[in-house]
């Protein structure tokens, strides 16, 4: 038996999820697959927290960020469960990419507080701080799971089916729309939107190209804290990350209530797919947190910690993929910093997917 929707989402990690809401809060008849179970721990959409920024280098992503604020705030209410926190959140390190965040965060309207390193560790005593530093007070933390569990559950309620545990084995154009085949069942649908993280390459061979993506499996280190000690969100700008680099950064980390503050290195990824990717974590990657925290955070305990492991799905230029081509929508917002536009994106993708034009170009398909 075929059945008919509107639109078909593929994977319910955070972009995912998000997507369904939109669409369904629009009133359109919208299936979501998810090959594992919900709240899986395969993907990159699972654990507690995120840092949530407006404070970019590239004023694109402020923008973004921005308009994500609202969204936010209507999955809160809609949902009833608080998802965002402004709490503040701190940039360091290179002297030129402070200065690019600063103007990136007074062009918008926001607030930037610039303080010197000495400044910085006496208001957050549990850090130490790299050259230049800046404060922005409408940056915070998100809650990963828990965001994604409010998003499918809001769409469900008005009116989205939900299927975990339900791999798609086929997807094909059908006259002027896709059919998708899952979990022995089969829709055709107006719209198939792909928001499946590290297995999108698998998915859209033979149904739109795609530029190379690389999946690197991540490992956040978590520390006790110190008795006295607070960490605000933080990224580290380190000249050794380089200043031409708009998107990147050599740590973050942010405290994770119950977790202890929550670290991650750039230059500890390692490539791997979705099938040979180790859930272990890896000694030298916690070796290289510890001598981190041991010279930047004073007031994480290193002999307390444990290691979790994530995937990230990166385009070369760490920009995103939000396009379309035919009745395939494609969404790839991450390279290791798309959660915080989780809400915002999934408005964009529903557009794209009812046909509203949006097309950022940065983030379009290769023709």
């Amino acid at each position: 038996m075929t059945e008919h929707v509107d639109v078909v989402v593929v994977g319910a990690g955070g972009m995912g999820a998000a997507t369904a809401w939109r669409l369904a809060a629009r009133g359109r008849s919208v299936v979501l697959l998810e090959q594992f179970e919900h709240l899986h721990h395969r993907g990159s959409s699972h654990g507690q927290t995120r840092i949530f920024r407006v404070a970019y280098r590239d004023p694109v992503y402020t923008r973004l960020a921005q308009r994500a604020i609202p969204f936010w705030r209507t999955l809160e209410d809609e949902s009833g469960t608080s998802l965002l926190e402004q709490t503040g959140q701190l940039d360091h390190g290179s002297p030129a990419a402070i200065d690019e965040i600063q103007r990136s965060l007074t062009d918008a309207g926001y607030a930037a507080v610039r303080l010197t390193p000495e400044q910085a560790a006496n208001r957050w005593p549990g850090m130490v701080f790299d050259q230049s530093v800046m404060y922005s007070p409408d940056g915070g933390r998100v809650y990963a799971e828990r965001t994604v569990d409010a998003a499918v559950r809001t769409a469900v309620r008005l009116g989205a089916e939900f299927h975990d545990r339900t791999p798609v084995e086929r997807i094909a154009p059908s006259g002027d729309g896709a059919v998708v085949h899952a979990g022995g069942r089969m829709w055709t649908a107006d719209v198939v939107v792909l928001t499946a993280g590290a297995w999108l390459p698998q998915l859209a061979a033979g149904v739109v190209p795609l530029p190379r993506l690389t999946i690197t499996q991540q490992q956040p280190v978590h520390f006790a804290i110190r008795d006295g000690f607070a960490f605000p969100p933080f990224v580290h700008h380190a000249s050794a990350a380089g200043t031409d680099d708009s998107l990147g950064f050599a740590a973050y980390g942010l405290e994770s209530p119950g977790e202890g503050v929550k670290l991650g290195l750039e230059d500890t990824v390692r490539e791997v797919t979705t099938d040979s990717r180790s859930y272990e974590p890896d000694a030298a990657v916690d070796a290289a947190a510890r001598a981190y925290a041991e010279r930047w955070l004073p007031g994480a305990d290193t002999s307390r910690m444990t290691s979790v492991t994530c995937l990230f799905t990166e385009t070369a230029d760490s920009h995103f993929i939000l396009d379309r081509v035919g009745p395939f929508v494609i969404c790839s917002p991450c390279s290791g910093h798309g959660f915080k536009f989780v809400p915002i994106i999934g408005e964009l993708t529903a557009r794209l997917a009812l046909g509203e034009h949006h097309r950022e170009e940065r983030w379009t398909l290769p023709t």
